[in-house]
């Protein structure tokens, strides 16, 4: 049995095909017997006709879309197509769904989120976009304009993403309908000369050739090709699952597309902070902050509640990773719906508590001081735990305690109260440094406190920052050198008011924990198309498509010759390997057949004087025969070519 041909002779055919040889193209069977009257047939409109169908032939493993070109001429015989409206639209159509044209929108798809993810962006946090634009007011106006701050729902971004959406759909309709129809369409024949494909072999055996061919059927279905049989050949495929794959990863595509667009019109997301012993209730009125999509309906919040019954956060006290969180957990007790029974549940950051498809996680941590204020008189006025919010890594935090109601100065006016305060958990002492924490956790805890008296500004109806102190309409308490009244406190320590106005107490500290509620739908899809989408590409750049044939024919000894090839979509050293397992297989229903000792030579016969003159006379079979005496053998008699001898 001969050896498989390697990618190296497949190369010098093909370049020689190219140089115009005159070999023959394995898709169609032509040969380099062109004769004259076949070139003018060529050059005639059905021979341009059937040389198209040939070029076509070789382009069947292919179910790329194939683009139409404009036959009519303009009336000036230019050769151009004349593009009316309708032309533009079908050329503009043609480019957009092309797969070149949705790489470049993907490509611009991944620029514009990079702005998203490196500018503050309004639909994740207000507060920090704000800060942004003050501190870069030469940038504001461009960001504006350009709409950075809200990438992800910009004209731009959007148009994009449309684009995309189009692009992707009309490259994949024409290219399902033509792999549907690949796919009820039976292999194609075996080519004229197997010997000019990829990998080839043959060998001669003994065997019939119609049971060659029927048990080359059996063992190709055995593994997985589809065959049948085309004349004197055996003809098989297998790897559909590559192009299957192509079409999985473009659909998944489309799929994630459409999560993404269900996210962020039905979403809703808010937060909450909560104080240890307090709860939250999952309506629009609990939320501190509270943004949806343009298609959300409030009415689809999912009933429940929780409450916070302790955070417990442990750090490094030692070494490089000093003060690095160790334990970062919400202990809360949650209730689904209005007369649910109450469960037990810990929220770690990333691993959110999940109810009726809500998720709730746990984003941020600090400290609440509770503090007691008392009039004049020592009635209590106020005892809160107030939140202060963290401005470093080590829980150093600021805020503001406010007394709206209840309290009258020393001549029983009523008025308000405020205090500016800064709290650190780990206070270094004094004479060591500026008052910032040292350590995240409260090991000695400082609440340094400043007296304000006057109007809150609460009351002018529009809305205010409760960590923030407007002082504009209101006036300092002053302390015994006339300046501003200000203290800092352990836990059981007061601040006594002047001209005896009344006082605040730091009793104690209590902790907080910020959460996030949100709802967003299409994320199991996201998830699902991204699986898909990673499942197909893989099949789409492993798989091969290819195709096997296996030939039987009797020869003129009467020895059945075996000829098996194989041709690929593109080159693959397993192909050889392939066809040479599939030909080992075949060999145990087919022997290779032993070889024939060669005829001895016979010796020369003296022309007779009268030979020239006597006609030639049938031998006794009654075959004709040569001036040699040997018998002519017709050339569809001959043996296969390739066949070994």
């Amino acid at each position: 049995m001969s050896k498989a041909n390697s990618g190296t002779d497949t190369g010098a055919r093909t370049e020689e095909t190219a140089a115009g040889t005159g070999h023959e193209d394995p898709a169609t069977g032509t040969g380099q017997e062109d004769t004259a009257a076949e070139n003018a047939y060529e050059d005639t409109a059905a021979g341009r006709e059937q040389r198209r169908v040939d070029d076509a032939a070789g382009e069947r493993l292919s179910t790329a879309p194939r683009e139409e070109r404009p036959e009519t001429e303009s009336a000036h015989g230019t050769g151009l197509p004349a593009m009316g409206v309708v032309g533009w639209i079908r050329w503009f159509w043609r480019q957009l769904t092309s797969m070149r044209v949705a790489l470049i929108l993907l490509f611009l798809l991944s620029l514009g989120a990079i702005p998203g993810s490196l500018i503050p962006q309004t639909s994740v946090d207000d507060l920090k976009v704000q800060n942004f634009k003050d501190q870069h007011t030469t940038l504001t106006p461009i960001y504006e304009k350009l709409q950075l701050f809200d990438v992800y729902s910009s004209v731009w971004f959007s148009a994009i993403y449309i684009l995309l959406f189009v692009s992707l759909i009309g490259c994949i309709v024409p290219r399902t309908g033509q792999f549907v129809g690949q796919l009820r369409s039976r292999p194609p024949g075996a080519p004229k000369r197997l010997t000019r494909l990829p990998a080839y072999t043959t060998w001669r055996t003994e065997a019939e050739p119609e049971a060659v061919r029927e048990a080359a059927r059996g063992l190709l279905g055995k593994r997985r090709f589809r065959a049948h049989t085309v004349g004197d050949a055996v003809a098989a495929e297998k790897g559909y699952l590559r192009e299957a794959g192509n079409l999985v990863f473009h659909i998944a595509l489309i799929v994630m597309l459409v999560a993404f667009a269900a996210g962020q019109l039905f979403k809703s997301e808010g937060g909450k902070l909560v104080v240890e012993g307090d709860g939250f209730a999952n309506t629009l009125t609990q939320y501190d902050d509270f943004k949806s999509g343009s298609l959300y309906d409030s009415d689809t919040l999912a009933p429940f509640s929780f409450v916070l019954d302790k955070f417990v956060g442990t750090y490094e006290k030692s070494g490089p990773q000093r003060g690095t969180p160790r334990t970062f957990e919400a202990r809360v007790t949650y209730a689904e719906g209005a007369d649910g029974p109450d469960r037990k549940a810990v929220i770690r950051v990333n691993e959110p508590l999940v109810v009726n498809g809500t998720k709730v996680y746990l984003i941020a941590h600090g400290y609440a001081p509770v503090v007691t204020v008392r009039d004049g008189k020592g009635k209590v006025v106020s005892r809160s735990s107030v939140p202060l919010l963290p401005i470093d890594n080590n829980i150093t935090s600021t805020g503001a305690i406010k007394v709206m109601d209840g309290y009258r100065d020393k001549n029983g006016v009523k008025t308000q109260l405020g205090f500016k305060a800064f709290f650190v958990p780990t206070f270094a002492g004094h004479g060591k440094g500026q008052m910032f924490s040292q350590f995240p956790g409260a090991e000695f805890p400082v609440l340094a406190l400043s007296a304000y008296s006057g109007s809150l500004g609460v009351d002018s109806g529009l809305p205010q920052n409760v960590y923030q102190l407007d002082t504009s309409k209101m006036k300092e308490f002053k302390d015994e050198n006339g300046e501003l009244l200000k203290k800092m406190l352990r836990p059981g320590e007061k601040l006594d008011l002047a001209d005896g106005e009344g006082s605040i107490t730091f009793e104690g500290i209590e902790e907080w924990a910020s959460f996030q509620i949100s709802q967003q739908p299409g994320n199991g899809l996201a998830l699902g198309g991204a699986i898909a989408a990673i499942v197909g590409l893989a099949a789409s750049l492993f798989i091969q498509r290819r195709r096997v044939w296996v030939r039987a024919v009797r020869g003129a000894d009467g020895v059945t010759v075996v000829e098996m090839a194989g041709l690929g979509r593109s080159e693959s050293a397993k192909l050889p390997e392939e066809l040479g397992d599939l030909a080992a297989a075949l060999i145990t229903t087919a022997p290779v057949a032993p070889e024939k000792p060669d005829a001895p030579e016979k010796p020369e016969v003296p022309e007779s004087p009268d030979a020239s003159k006597s006609p030639d006379v049938p031998g006794p079979s009654g075959d004709a025969t040569n001036e040699a005496g040997s018998r002519p053998v017709h050339p569809a008699e001959a043996p296969a070519e390739g066949a070994e001898k």
